[in-house]
């Protein structure tokens, strides 16, 4: 059997001016991971990645930990099919006319924007975005140009296709992605719901990984969401 492991990235800078960059505790969480895979001696055939900085950079900083330690880690390959779905293209379509007929999501965003901290920003722009998000995964979000639930699932599985077809026999291989691509992994390994899809999307972790077993004809849930190498509870975080 094949090892898939599918790591979330590191936190990235939620709120400031250029998210997709790691935060100073996300570079943090990254190097931990590799300075903890080395110690399991675990060794990649092939390394890949989303193509968003925080996919990438979570990568680099992995591998390098891995290689101080004496522990090969390959290059990663940008997999495009790998990226995020795009919250922020969904929410600028899909706000306006939302607000339009919906105070449930007049009131959220009103918290949004009213916010007086950084924490209580988080907390009320997560409730925002989980709402219009499970509006998108059940097909009722008004969008022309973003991209739907089922496009986004397809694009994830069709990445997916393409490393099992690449893999070698028994290889083991690391994916740097995000929540989205991991519950969509996640739904075909344990053939859930959108539904319940969407309950995966806001578990993980930064810098957690989940592992898969594949061969052939068979793909199983061996762990999801394990962090073992992140043993301060400053060092969880989800965004």
């Amino acid at each position: 059997m094949g090892r898939l492991f599918l790591v979330r990235h590191a936190q990235a800078s939620f709120l400031s001016q250029n998210y997709d960059q790691l935060s100073a505790l996300g570079e943090t969480q990254a190097r931990h991971l590799g300075k903890y895979w080395a110690r399991c001696g675990l060794v990649f055939k092939g390394v890949y990645a989303g193509p968003a900085q925080r996919h990438r950079r979570t990568a680099e900083i992995t591998g390098e930990a891995c290689r101080e330690a004496g522990v090969a880690f390959p290059i990663p390959v940008a997999v495009n099919e790998f990226d995020e779905f795009h919250g922020d293209a969904m929410l600028a379509e899909s706000l306006p006319q939302l607000r339009a007929k919906d105070a449930r999501i007049c009131e959220l965003e009103d918290g949004v924007k009213g916010a007086g901290d950084e924490t209580r920003k988080r907390a009320a722009f997560q409730r925002l975005f989980e709402v219009v998000v499970s509006l998108w995964v059940n097909g009722k979000l008004p969008l022309q140009e973003a991209e739907s639930w089922q496009a986004f699932s397809d694009r994830v599985n069709r990445g997916l296709d393409r490393l099992f077809a690449d893999a070698g026999k028994g290889a083991s291989i690391g994916v740097f992605t995000s929540g989205g691509p991991i519950g969509v992994v996640m739904q075909r390994a344990l053939h859930l719901s959108p539904q319940d899809t969407l309950q995966i999307l806001w578990m993980s972790r930064n810098s957690s990984y989940s592992e898969f077993l594949f061969s052939r004809d068979r793909f199983t849930l061996s762990s999801f969401n394990a962090y073992p190498h992140l043993e301060e509870d400053s060092l969880l975080t989800y965004r």
